[in-house]
């Protein structure tokens, strides 16, 4: 694995990974469904929990990228993929408060992070075996 500075240039590093690239559009797409309910207090935990488990997918990609070893590497990947689950879930439980619309634009996104990231910690603990 490369340097972790590798990863901000373009076309390099994390820059070229999909699920990666697909890891940051949780975020965004929670900071604008859930801007409006932040402000009621009977939310704000859950609010909370999904602001914090949208930034965990991408964030733990970057981290087990930084770490330099593929078995923390592939730790982190197994953590951010248990926030995409969690995202994608909490997403439906909140239909209580947002349009079944905006919860079915931003559920399948985690449907698609979910099998990549799957798919390369499978990957990753191949090679490591392999080691």
């Amino acid at each position: 694995m490369k340097g972790k500075s590798e990863s901000e240039g373009e076309g390099g590093g994390l820059a070229r990974f999909g699920a990666y690239i697909k890891a940051n559009e949780p975020f965004d797409f929670v900071v604008q469904d859930l801007s409006k309910l932040s402000t009621d207090f009977t939310l704000t935990r859950l609010v909370a929990q999904q602001y914090a488990s949208a930034d965990s997918i991408a964030s733990n990609i970057e981290e087990g990228y930084g770490r330099g070893s593929r078995k923390a590497y592939t730790q982190f990947f197994v953590i951010a993929r248990g926030s995409a689950q969690e995202t994608m879930g909490r997403y439906q439980r909140f239909k209580h408060w947002i349009p079944q619309e905006t919860i079915d634009l931003r559920t399948p996104l985690c449907r698609e992070i979910i099998p990549i990231l799957t798919a390369t910690i499978k990957k990753l603990r191949e090679l490591e075996k392999a080691k």
